[in-house]
């Protein structure tokens, strides 16, 4: 599932949502059909990218990735987080990589996607240490667009029957052998 997050950008439509820009973000079907998520990048030291999933489930993730950054894959540390005036102490945060950048992500209760769209800021820190400080702005609307797009992939077209398995995907295509009469 991190791996669909992560490569938003080159994600082609899936489920049937095609991706939206909607201002700064981007709202995308994730690649595994598991949810969908929003990005946006920040034109900073290190071009800091801030994605959000939500997946059919429920769940989600915030994934922040910055080229800066020497956090290694799968390591483990706690972040606090702040939307607004909002705070999320001691949140487990996983390292990742992702091209050419680093960073991590951390998993929320229920709650917070809308407590994201209500935000104007986050902050990231590292005890002290401040790590990131993003605004928000257009999030509420891009929170709304990605539960349309999970609503989307619930209702996806069923899978093909055991049965079905000698139809090709596209029988009109050029390369499919043409039987005579």
């Amino acid at each position: 599932m991190i791996a669909s997050l992560l490569f938003v950008t080159l994600a082609a439509p899936a489920q049937g949502y095609a991706t939206r820009d909607l201002g700064p973000w981007k709202v995308a079907a994730a690649r595994d059909g598991d949810g969908c998520f929003m990005t946006r990048s920040y034109p900073r030291d290190g071009d800091t990218t801030l994605l959000f999933g939500l997946s059919a489930d429920g769940s989600n993730r915030l994934t922040v990735l910055n080229a800066n950054w020497s956090i290694k894959p799968r390591d483990r540390l706690t972040l606090d987080y702040r939307l607004s005036n909002r705070r999320f102490p001691r949140q487990l945060a996983i390292g990742l990589a992702a091209g050419d950048k680093q960073g991590f992500v951390s998993t929320f209760d229920a709650k917070f996607p809308a407590q994201f769209a209500a935000a104007t800021s986050l902050a990231i820190f590292r005890g002290e240490v401040p790590v990131e400080r993003l605004t928000l702005e257009g999030t509420g609307v891009a929170v709304a667009e990605l539960r349309r797009c999970v609503a989307a992939s619930k209702g996806a077209p069923a899978a093909r029957d055991a049965g079905d398995e000698a139809i090709p995907r596209d029988p009109f295509a050029d390369s499919q052998p043409k039987r005579r009469k």
